[in-house]
C-alpha cells in the first residue's frame, strides 16, 4: 500500500440506468401501477364485448352478463394462482417465451414469442380504439374522427418512446390510484341507487336474432376474456421489483387479480341489474358512469381519465416488445439491430417497428374495437397454456418438494386456457381470428428461417473455433480518388501514408486542358506519392476509378481505397456538398473486395 494515503471507497462515474439500484426498484404497490395498467384498464371495453356478444339475443338475454363474467372472474383466479407459481420459477423474468425457452424447446418458444408480438400490437391498438371510445362518449363531436384521435395517440407514444424517458412508477400512481377509485366508485354509488342518476346516448333496437343457446354463451365467454389481457405483465417483469423479489411479485399478481376481479363482477351486476343495453355514441361503462355520478362534471372526468389509462395501458407494450424483440436478436430470430439500444437507453428498431405495426393495424380496421377484440385474446392465451404447459414440465421433470400440487395448478390453468384459446378461436374465427391463425405461424417461420440463415452465416465465419493464422502479405497498397491539388488532398494523402506501403492518387479527367493544370500543380506541390490520372471521354467518375481498382487487385495485394469527404459544421449544408465519395464507397462494397475508408474533413463554416 501506499504510505500517508487512506483506503477510499470508489464510487462508480457513470450514472446508473433506471432500475439499477434497489431504490429504483418497485414496491408491490408501484408494481401494480407500473405494470397492472394494461390488466386494470380492460374493464372499459371487456364487459362491453360481452354486452355486445348477448345482445344479438335481445335485451333479455343481457342477463346472462353475470354468469358469464363470473366464468371469466373463475379463470382469472386460476391464471393469477399459476402465474404466481411463474414467478417463483423464473425470478428473472421473461414470461412465457422463457418458460418455452427452458422447458419445451424450440418450436414453442417460437409459439409463445409469436403469441407474444401479436398480443402486443393488439395491446395498443385495442387500448387507443377503447380511449377514443371514451374520450367520444364525453365530447360526441370527436366520435366521427376516432382514427386520427388514435393515431395522434400513437405518434405520442412513439416520441416519448424515442427520447427514452421511461415510465416512474409514482408517475403512474396517481392515475391508477384516480382510475380504480373511479370505477369502485360507479359500482358503489350505482349499487346505492335504486335507479340510473342519467341515460346518455340514442336508444338503438335490439330484435332477437339467435336464441341464448350454449353457443351464444360461448361466444360472450370468448369476447369478454379479453378483460384478462396483461395478467402475465408481472411475471414478465420480476427483476424490476426489490428485494425479496419473488413475495412482492406475487404480492402484485394478488393484488391485480382481487381489484380486477371485484371491477368485473360489479359492473357486470350493474349491467344486469340495470338492464344496460349498447347505445349509440357511447360505451357501456359511460353508460354505467352517467347511471351513477349524473351527467355532470364527474362524468366528463370520469371518462377522461378513463381515457388517459388506456393511453398509459398502450404505453406498456412500447416497454415489453422493444425488450422481446431484442431478445430475440440475440437468440439469432431477429435481425440483431433489434439488439441494439441508444444512448438513453432505448431499442429504437423495437419501438419504431410496433409503432409501424399498430398503425398499420388502427388503418385496417379503421380504430374500430369491436372489430379488434376477435383477434386479441388468442395471442394471449396462447401465450398463457404455453406458460402453463412449459411449468407442468418443470414439476415433473425436476420433482421438487411440492411438485404434485404444483402441477396440479398449472395442469388445471393449462387445460382451461386450452379449452379457452380454443372456443376463442372457434367462436371468432370468422369475425377476424383467422387473421391471427395465419399470422403467428408466419411469424415462426420468420424467426426460424432468421436463425437458420444466422446458423449457416456462424459456420461460414467459424464462429466459435480458432481460426488460422493471419495471411502475410508482402506490401499494401493505398488508392486515394482526387479531384484537384488542395487542403483536402493534403490531409488523405498524410493519412494514406500512415495506412500502407505504396500509395497512388487517382483522378479523373475528361478535359486534356485540366488533365495538364493537375498534373503541373502536382509536380509543384511534390508530395512523394504518384499521381494517375485516368481520362474518361463519357465525363464518368465512378466506373473508371472501379476499374482502375479492379485492375490494380489482380496481384492479389491487400488494396485500400481512402475516400475523402468534406463534411460541413452545419447539417443544413449538407445537400450541398456532392455525394461522389459515398456513391463510390457505396459501388466498391457491392463490386470489389477491397477496404473501404470514408476520411471526412470538418469544416470551420
Amino acid at each position: 500500500m501506499a504510505y500517508g494515503l487512506s483506503r477510499r471507497k470508489l464510487n462508480p462515474k457513470v450514472p446508473l440506468l433506471p432500475g439499477e439500484g434497489e431504490k429504483h426498484h418497485l414496491t408491490s404497490l408501484e408494481g401494480l401501477a407500473a405494470l397492472s395498467l394494461d390488466a386494470l384498464s380492460s374493464v372499459a371495453y371487456g364487459p362491453e364485448a360481452i354486452v355486445l356478444a348477448l345482445v344479438v339475443a335481445g335485451t333479455g338475454a343481457l342477463s346472462a352478463t353475470l354468469p358469464v363474467t363470473l366464468a371469466i372472474v373463475f379463470l382469472l383466479a386460476v391464471l393469477v394462482v399459476s402465474y404466481a407459481q411463474v414467478i417463483a420459477v423464473h425470478p428473472d423474468g421473461g414470461g412465457a417465451y422463457a418458460v418455452a425457452k427452458a422447458d419445451l424447446g424450440g418450436a414453442s418458444s417460437l409459439l409463445a414469442a409469436a403469441s407474444l408480438v401479436v398480443d402486443y400490437v393488439l395491446t395498443v391498438a385495442v387500448s387507443l380504439t377503447a380511449g377514443a371510445d371514451a374520450l367520444a362518449s364525453a365530447f360526441p363531436a370527436l366520435a366521427h374522427d376516432k382514427l386520427l384521435v388514435c393515431l395522434a395517440g400513437l405518434a405520442l407514444l412513439t416520441a416519448v418512446n424515442l427520447r427514452g424517458v421511461a415510465d416512474s412508477a409514482r408517475v403512474l400512481m396517481l392515475p391508477t390510484v384516480l382510475f380504480v377509485v373511479a370505477i369502485v366508485g360507479v359500482i358503489v354509488v350505482g349499487l346505492l341507487r335504486t335507479h340510473p342518476a342519467a341515460v346518455v346516448g340514442t336508444a338503438q333496437p335490439f330484435p332477437a336474432q339467435e336464441t341464448l343457446g350454449l353457443l351464444l354463451i360461448l361466444k360472450a365467454f370468448s369476447s369478454g376474456c379479453s378483460a384478462l389481457t396483461g395478467v402475465e405483465a408481472i411475471a414478465n417483469a420480476v427483476p424490476t421489483f426489490r428485494s425479496p423479489r419473488v413475495r412482492h411479485a406475487q404480492r402484485t399478481e394478488f393484488m391485480l387479480g382481487g381489484l380486477l376481479g371485484v371491477m368485473l363482477v360489479g359492473l357486470a351486476v350493474l349491467i344486469r341489474r340495470d338492464h344496460v343495453a349498447p347505445r349509440g355514441d357511447v360505451t357501456v361503462l359511460a353508460q354505467l358512469t352517467a347511471g351513477a355520478y349524473g351527467d355532470g362534471w364527474a362524468y366528463y372526468a370520469t371518462n377522461l381519465i378513463v381515457t388517459l389509462v388506456l393511453l398509459l395501458a398502450a404505453n406498456t407494450s412500447f416497454g415489453g416488445l422493444p425488450v422481446l424483440m431484442s431478445l430475440l436478436a440475440r437468440d439469432h430470430r431477429l435481425p440483431h439491430l433489434f439488439a441494439l439500444r441508444a444512448e438513453r437507453p432505448v431499442y429504437r428498431y423495437g419501438v419504431v417497428a410496433l409503432a409501424l405495426l399498430a398503425a398499420l393495424l388502427l388503418l385496417a380496421t379503421d380504430a374500430d374495437t369491436h372489430r379488434l377484440i376477435p383477434l386479441f385474446a388468442i395471442g394471449v392465451f396462447i401465450g398463457f397454456t404455453v406458460s402453463q404447459v412449459g411449468l407442468v414440465r418443470h414439476w415433473t421433470t425436476r420433482k421438487p418438494a411440492g411438485w404434485k400440487r404444483h402441477t396440479a395448478i398449472n395442469g388445471t390453468g393449462a387445460v382451461l386456457t386450452t379449452l379457452a384459446a380454443l372456443v376463442l378461436l372457434l367462436t371468432k374465427f370468422l369475425e377476424g381470428a383467422w387473421v391471427v391463425v395465419i399470422a403467428i405461424p408466419l411469424m415462426m417461420l420468420l424467426f426460424a428461417r432468421i436463425q437458420r440463415y444466422y446458423t449457416e452465416v456462424g459456420k461460414e465465419l467459424e464462429l466459435g473455433r480458432v481460426p488460422a493464422p493471419p495471411d502475410r502479405r508482402a506490401e499494401s497498397l493505398v488508392i486515394v480518388p482526387l479531384g484537384e491539388v488542395s487542403k483536402l488532398a493534403r490531409h488523405a494523402i498524410s493519412a494514406a501514408l500512415a495506412l500502407g506501403d505504396e500509395v497512388v492518387a487517382v483522378a479523373v479527367e475528361s478535359d486534356a486542358d485540366r488533365t495538364r493544370s493537375l498534373e503541373q500543380a502536382w509536380s509543384r506541390w511534390n508530395p512523394g506519392v504518384r499521381l494517375d490520372v485516368i481520362d474518361s471521354p463519357h465525363h464518368s467518375l465512378v466506373q473508371p476509378i472501379v476499374d482502375y481498382i479492379q485492375r490494380a487487385a489482380q496481384d492479389g495485394r491487400l488494396i485500400a481505397v481512402l475516400i475523402p469527404e468534406v463534411e460541413p459544421r452545419h447539417r443544413r449544408y449538407e445537400i450541398l456538398q456532392n455525394q461522389r465519395g459515398l456513391l463510390l464507397a457505396t459501388v466498391l462494397r457491392a463490386r470489389t473486395d477491397v477496404v473501404v475508408c470514408m476520411l471526412p474533413y470538418r469544416l470551420r463554416v
